[in-house]
């Protein structure tokens, strides 16, 4: 059993090193666009809650 553990972590090392990773600026920029993607799926989501909130407060209320 503990062989095929060994074996394991050996084979995820190597397959690490086979990995294409990116450089410092890319993982920057990627990550401000998946912030900035994120920010603005928030605020339309954010803005069609506001009006259909507003929408059915309108109707129950009348």
């Amino acid at each position: 059993m503990f062989a095929k553990i060994k074996k394991f972590f050996e084979e995820s090392r190597t397959e690490l090193r086979h990995v294409n990773w990116p450089t410092r600026d890319e993982a920057i920029r990627l990550t401000a666009v998946v912030i900035g993607l994120s920010l603005g799926l928030a605020l339309f989501l954010g803005l069609f809650d506001y009006i259909f909130t507003a929408l059915i407060k309108a109707f129950v209320i009348r």
